[in-house]
């Protein structure tokens, strides 16, 4: 049996080959440094170790935002992981309102380890949205609510502690636009 932290070692990599030339929207930050907090989220702040959910969190950007496309994934990281990956990407080919509409749809069905990797997503977006304009602020708080509400009902009885350590973190942002 291999080392089965080679399979998280392999995504890091290749997390960080495909995000090479891309920036966080302050236009300074290395992209990648958001999939590597996700995946330390997951981990320390959630609390999970599956080499598969670490690696599907340092992936989860990769069909979005690079060239990577399904078969990449699938050749190198497998089914479940590709599939995770799948459900945590939006259809760009949608205009935005239809586009968020079925992302939250497709969140709500999909398995909780992937809804623990988008909440992990949203925590580190709430996390980062301090270096943001208020106006897109809002926006990230209002689609952060959206995505929690749409997993909480199949997540809550699971975990807990993930809904309450995100519900905390939204709350300080929401509270933090009205004052």
């Amino acid at each position: 049996m291999t080392d089965p932290n080679d399979l998280i070692f392999q995504a890091t990599a290749f997390a960080a080959r495909a995000h090479r030339h891309q920036l966080r929207k302050d236009q300074q930050t290395p992209y990648v440094s958001h999939v590597y907090r996700v995946c330390f989220v997951v981990r320390q702040v959630f609390g999970f170790d599956d080499p598969h959910m670490l690696a599907t969190a340092l992936l989860h950007d990769t069909l979005e935002d690079t060239t990577t496309d399904f078969d990449d994934l699938l050749e190198r990281f497998g089914p479940d992981i590709a599939r995770w990956v799948a459900v945590l990407t939006k259809d760009m080919r949608l205009e935005d309102a239809r586009r968020e509409e079925a992302y939250v749809q497709a969140l709500a069905m999909a398995d909780w380890q992937v809804q623990v990797i988008k909440l992990a997503d949203v925590y580190d977006n709430i996390n980062d949205s301090q270096n943001l304009s208020p106006s897109a602020r809002q926006k990230t708080a209002r689609r952060s609510r959206s995505y929690l509400d749409a997993v909480k009902p199949k997540l809550l009885p699971l975990v807990e502690h993930v809904i309450e350590a995100l519900e905390k973190k939204l709350q300080e942002v929401e509270l933090g636009m009205t004052s």
